[in-house]
Protein backbone atom coordinates (compact mmCIF):
# COMPACT_ATOMS: atom_id res chain seq x y z
CA UNK A 1 0.00 0.00 0.00
CA UNK A 2 1.51 3.30 -1.12
CA UNK A 3 0.49 6.70 0.25
CA UNK A 4 -0.63 9.04 -2.55
CA UNK A 5 -1.88 12.26 -0.96
CA UNK A 6 -3.85 13.88 1.84
CA UNK A 7 -6.88 15.92 0.83
CA UNK A 8 -8.94 18.24 2.97
CA UNK A 9 -10.69 15.26 4.56
CA UNK A 10 -9.37 12.01 3.05
CA UNK A 11 -5.99 10.29 2.98
CA UNK A 12 -5.54 8.32 -0.25
CA UNK A 13 -3.47 5.16 -0.77
CA UNK A 14 -2.65 3.13 -3.88
CA UNK A 15 -3.31 -0.59 -3.34
CA UNK A 16 -1.26 -1.47 -6.45
CA UNK A 17 -4.01 -3.65 -7.93
CA UNK A 18 -6.07 -1.11 -9.86
CA UNK A 19 -7.74 0.04 -6.65
CA UNK A 20 -7.18 2.82 -4.15
CA UNK A 21 -8.13 3.22 -0.51
CA UNK A 22 -9.87 6.30 0.90
CA UNK A 23 -9.28 6.81 4.62
CA UNK A 24 -11.73 9.37 5.96
CA UNK A 25 -10.55 11.62 8.79
CA UNK A 26 -12.31 13.89 11.27
CA UNK A 27 -10.64 16.92 9.66
CA UNK A 28 -12.79 19.85 8.59
CA UNK A 29 -12.37 22.76 6.19
CA UNK A 30 -14.63 25.61 5.14
CA UNK A 31 -14.21 28.39 2.58
CA UNK A 32 -11.04 26.54 1.48
CA UNK A 33 -9.47 26.99 4.91
CA UNK A 34 -8.34 23.98 6.97
CA UNK A 35 -8.99 24.01 10.71
CA UNK A 36 -6.89 22.52 13.53
CA UNK A 37 -9.87 21.07 15.38
CA UNK A 38 -11.37 17.70 14.50
CA UNK A 39 -15.09 16.91 14.35
CA UNK A 40 -15.58 13.62 16.27
CA UNK A 41 -17.37 10.85 14.31
CA UNK A 42 -17.13 12.83 11.07
CA UNK A 43 -14.83 10.37 9.28
CA UNK A 44 -17.05 7.47 10.23
CA UNK A 45 -20.18 9.28 8.98
CA UNK A 46 -18.53 10.26 5.68
CA UNK A 47 -17.27 6.73 5.10
CA UNK A 48 -20.60 5.03 5.77
CA UNK A 49 -22.55 7.68 3.83
CA UNK A 50 -20.27 7.04 0.82
CA UNK A 51 -21.07 3.33 1.01
CA UNK A 52 -24.80 4.05 1.36
CA UNK A 53 -25.05 6.43 -1.59
CA UNK A 54 -22.88 4.40 -3.96
CA UNK A 55 -25.05 1.35 -3.26
CA UNK A 56 -28.28 3.35 -3.50
CA UNK A 57 -27.78 5.29 -6.73
CA UNK A 58 -28.61 3.63 -10.08
CA UNK A 59 -25.45 4.99 -11.73
CA UNK A 60 -22.13 3.22 -12.49
CA UNK A 61 -19.58 4.19 -9.81
CA UNK A 62 -16.10 3.24 -8.64
CA UNK A 63 -17.07 1.85 -5.21
CA UNK A 64 -15.78 -1.65 -4.41
CA UNK A 65 -16.37 -2.18 -0.69
CA UNK A 66 -16.12 -0.67 2.77
CA UNK A 67 -12.93 -1.83 4.46
CA UNK A 68 -13.56 -0.46 7.98
CA UNK A 69 -15.56 2.23 9.76
CA UNK A 70 -13.41 4.91 8.13
CA UNK A 71 -12.08 3.27 4.95
CA UNK A 72 -13.49 2.34 1.55
CA UNK A 73 -11.83 0.73 -1.44
CA UNK A 74 -12.63 2.16 -4.87
CA UNK A 75 -11.47 1.48 -8.43
CA UNK A 76 -8.72 3.75 -9.68
CA UNK A 77 -9.80 6.03 -12.52
CA UNK A 78 -8.85 9.26 -14.25
CA UNK A 79 -10.91 12.01 -12.64
CA UNK A 80 -12.45 14.72 -14.79
CA UNK A 81 -11.23 18.22 -13.77
CA UNK A 82 -14.72 19.55 -13.08
CA UNK A 83 -16.95 19.56 -9.99
CA UNK A 84 -20.57 18.95 -10.92
CA UNK A 85 -22.73 21.13 -8.69
CA UNK A 86 -26.52 20.91 -8.83
CA UNK A 87 -28.59 23.54 -7.05
CA UNK A 88 -32.25 23.12 -6.17
CA UNK A 89 -32.66 26.19 -3.96
CA UNK A 90 -31.65 29.86 -4.03
CA UNK A 91 -28.94 29.71 -1.39
CA UNK A 92 -25.22 29.96 -0.72
CA UNK A 93 -22.84 31.46 -3.28
CA UNK A 94 -25.58 31.39 -5.92
CA UNK A 95 -27.12 34.48 -4.28
CA UNK A 96 -24.03 36.72 -4.41
CA UNK A 97 -23.17 35.58 -7.93
CA UNK A 98 -26.71 36.29 -9.11
CA UNK A 99 -26.59 39.77 -7.53
CA UNK A 100 -23.31 40.46 -9.35
CA UNK A 101 -24.84 39.34 -12.64
CA UNK A 102 -22.44 36.40 -12.90
CA UNK A 103 -25.22 33.85 -13.24
CA UNK A 104 -28.58 34.03 -15.02
CA UNK A 105 -31.66 32.35 -13.60
CA UNK A 106 -34.83 31.39 -15.53
CA UNK A 107 -37.53 34.04 -15.76
CA UNK A 108 -39.98 33.74 -12.86
CA UNK A 109 -37.41 32.38 -10.39
CA UNK A 110 -38.18 33.31 -6.77
CA UNK A 111 -35.04 35.05 -5.48
CA UNK A 112 -36.06 35.03 -1.83
CA UNK A 113 -33.44 33.43 0.41
CA UNK A 114 -33.80 29.60 0.40
CA UNK A 115 -36.66 29.60 -2.14
CA UNK A 116 -36.96 26.49 -4.29
CA UNK A 117 -35.79 27.00 -7.86
CA UNK A 118 -38.18 26.30 -10.72
CA UNK A 119 -35.95 23.38 -11.75
CA UNK A 120 -32.60 22.13 -10.43
CA UNK A 121 -29.74 23.90 -12.23
CA UNK A 122 -26.32 22.60 -13.20
CA UNK A 123 -23.71 25.01 -11.81
CA UNK A 124 -20.26 23.41 -12.17
CA UNK A 125 -16.89 24.67 -10.98
CA UNK A 126 -13.24 24.01 -11.71
CA UNK A 127 -11.52 21.47 -9.50
CA UNK A 128 -8.76 23.41 -7.77
CA UNK A 129 -7.66 24.81 -4.42
CA UNK A 130 -10.20 27.62 -4.87
CA UNK A 131 -12.99 26.40 -7.13
CA UNK A 132 -14.10 28.82 -9.86
CA UNK A 133 -17.70 28.69 -11.18
CA UNK A 134 -17.87 27.90 -14.88
CA UNK A 135 -20.50 27.43 -17.56
CA UNK A 136 -20.49 25.26 -20.68
CA UNK A 137 -18.63 27.86 -22.74
CA UNK A 138 -15.84 28.21 -20.15
CA UNK A 139 -15.59 24.45 -19.58
CA UNK A 140 -15.05 23.86 -23.30
CA UNK A 141 -12.71 26.84 -23.73
CA UNK A 142 -10.56 25.57 -20.82
CA UNK A 143 -10.56 22.06 -22.34
CA UNK A 144 -11.85 20.57 -19.09
CA UNK A 145 -14.30 18.28 -20.89
CA UNK A 146 -15.69 17.74 -24.39
CA UNK A 147 -19.11 19.05 -25.39
CA UNK A 148 -20.49 15.51 -25.32
CA UNK A 149 -19.07 14.94 -21.83
CA UNK A 150 -20.47 18.25 -20.56
CA UNK A 151 -23.96 17.40 -21.84
CA UNK A 152 -23.79 13.94 -20.21
CA UNK A 153 -22.52 15.36 -16.91
CA UNK A 154 -25.27 17.99 -16.77
CA UNK A 155 -28.05 15.50 -17.50
CA UNK A 156 -26.72 12.78 -15.18
CA UNK A 157 -25.90 15.13 -12.28
CA UNK A 158 -29.44 16.53 -12.29
CA UNK A 159 -30.86 12.99 -12.47
CA UNK A 160 -28.77 11.96 -9.45
CA UNK A 161 -29.87 15.06 -7.56
CA UNK A 162 -33.53 14.20 -8.24
CA UNK A 163 -33.08 10.60 -7.08
CA UNK A 164 -31.28 11.69 -3.90
CA UNK A 165 -33.90 14.38 -3.23
CA UNK A 166 -36.65 11.75 -3.11
CA UNK A 167 -34.63 9.57 -0.74
CA UNK A 168 -33.82 12.38 1.69
CA UNK A 169 -37.41 13.66 1.55
CA UNK A 170 -38.69 10.33 2.81
CA UNK A 171 -36.32 10.72 5.76
CA UNK A 172 -37.65 14.20 6.54
CA UNK A 173 -34.98 16.29 4.84
CA UNK A 174 -34.52 18.65 1.88
CA UNK A 175 -31.51 18.33 -0.41
CA UNK A 176 -30.69 21.96 -1.18
CA UNK A 177 -27.68 21.32 -3.41
CA UNK A 178 -25.13 18.67 -4.27
CA UNK A 179 -21.54 18.35 -5.53
CA UNK A 180 -20.54 15.30 -7.56
CA UNK A 181 -17.30 14.18 -9.17
CA UNK A 182 -16.82 11.84 -12.11
CA UNK A 183 -13.93 10.08 -13.80
CA UNK A 184 -13.18 7.81 -16.73
CA UNK A 185 -13.18 4.07 -15.99
CA UNK A 186 -12.81 1.57 -18.84
CA UNK A 187 -13.58 4.34 -21.31
CA UNK A 188 -16.85 5.37 -19.65
CA UNK A 189 -17.77 8.31 -17.42
CA UNK A 190 -18.23 6.93 -13.90
CA UNK A 191 -19.38 8.47 -10.62
CA UNK A 192 -16.46 8.80 -8.21
CA UNK A 193 -14.96 10.42 -5.11
CA UNK A 194 -17.48 10.22 -2.24
CA UNK A 195 -20.92 11.55 -1.35
CA UNK A 196 -21.84 12.81 2.12
CA UNK A 197 -22.49 15.92 4.23
CA UNK A 198 -19.31 17.58 2.91
CA UNK A 199 -20.80 17.34 -0.60
CA UNK A 200 -24.35 18.61 -0.02
CA UNK A 201 -26.62 20.87 2.00
CA UNK A 202 -29.27 19.03 3.99
CA UNK A 203 -32.16 20.83 5.70
CA UNK A 204 -34.86 19.37 7.98
CA UNK A 205 -38.23 19.65 6.23
CA UNK A 206 -40.17 20.52 9.38
CA UNK A 207 -38.01 23.60 10.05
CA UNK A 208 -37.73 24.81 6.45
CA UNK A 209 -38.96 28.34 5.90
CA UNK A 210 -38.35 30.57 2.88
CA UNK A 211 -36.62 33.86 3.66
CA UNK A 212 -34.37 32.69 6.49
CA UNK A 213 -31.08 30.90 7.07
CA UNK A 214 -31.84 27.20 7.23
CA UNK A 215 -30.93 24.72 9.96
CA UNK A 216 -28.03 22.71 8.54
CA UNK A 217 -27.31 19.00 8.91
CA UNK A 218 -24.04 19.34 7.03
CA UNK A 219 -20.87 21.47 6.98
CA UNK A 220 -22.94 24.65 6.57
CA UNK A 221 -23.08 24.92 10.39
CA UNK A 222 -19.41 25.91 10.38
CA UNK A 223 -19.76 28.20 7.34
CA UNK A 224 -22.66 30.06 8.98
CA UNK A 225 -20.66 30.58 12.18
CA UNK A 226 -17.67 31.88 10.22
CA UNK A 227 -19.83 34.28 8.20
CA UNK A 228 -21.72 35.52 11.27
CA UNK A 229 -18.46 36.37 13.05
CA UNK A 230 -16.80 38.04 10.08
CA UNK A 231 -14.24 35.33 9.38
CA UNK A 232 -15.37 34.72 5.81
CA UNK A 233 -14.60 38.38 5.00
CA UNK A 234 -11.24 38.06 6.79
CA UNK A 235 -10.38 35.05 4.62
CA UNK A 236 -11.32 36.94 1.44
CA UNK A 237 -9.39 40.03 2.49
CA UNK A 238 -6.30 37.95 3.30
CA UNK A 239 -6.38 36.26 -0.11
CA UNK A 240 -6.87 39.61 -1.85
CA UNK A 241 -3.74 40.81 -0.05
CA UNK A 242 -1.83 37.73 -1.22
CA UNK A 243 -1.74 36.18 2.25
CA UNK A 244 -2.85 32.78 3.50
CA UNK A 245 -6.03 32.99 5.65
CA UNK A 246 -5.62 32.06 9.30
CA UNK A 247 -8.21 29.66 10.71
CA UNK A 248 -9.82 30.64 14.03
CA UNK A 249 -10.46 28.07 16.76
CA UNK A 250 -13.86 26.40 16.36
CA UNK A 251 -15.95 26.72 19.56
CA UNK A 252 -16.69 23.43 21.32
CA UNK A 253 -20.46 23.95 20.96
CA UNK A 254 -20.14 24.20 17.16
CA UNK A 255 -18.03 21.02 17.11
CA UNK A 256 -20.58 19.15 19.22
CA UNK A 257 -23.47 20.43 17.11
CA UNK A 258 -21.78 19.27 13.92
CA UNK A 259 -21.10 15.80 15.32
CA UNK A 260 -24.68 15.42 16.56
CA UNK A 261 -26.23 16.51 13.28
CA UNK A 262 -23.91 14.41 11.11
CA UNK A 263 -24.88 11.34 13.14
CA UNK A 264 -28.61 12.16 13.16
CA UNK A 265 -28.64 12.71 9.39
CA UNK A 266 -26.88 9.40 8.77
CA UNK A 267 -29.15 7.39 11.04
CA UNK A 268 -32.38 8.97 9.75
CA UNK A 269 -31.43 8.66 6.10
CA UNK A 270 -30.04 5.14 6.16
CA UNK A 271 -32.04 3.56 8.96
CA UNK A 272 -28.75 2.26 10.43
CA UNK A 273 -27.17 3.06 13.80
CA UNK A 274 -23.71 4.56 13.39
Amino acid sequence: MKFITSGKVKDIYDLNDGAILFKFSNRVSAYDVKFKEDIPQKGKVLCKFAEFWFNELPVPNHFVKRQSDTEIIVKKMKMLPIECVVRGYFYGSLISRWKKGEVTLPKGTDTTLAAKLLEPIFDPTTKSEHDIPIDKHKALKMNLVTEEQYTWLEKTSIEIYNVMSKIVEKAGFILADLKLEFGILNGKITLGDSIGPDEYRLWPKDLYKVGKTQEAYDKQILRDWLTEHGYQKQFDDARDAGKEPVAPAIPSEIIQKMTNRYVIAYEKLTGHIL
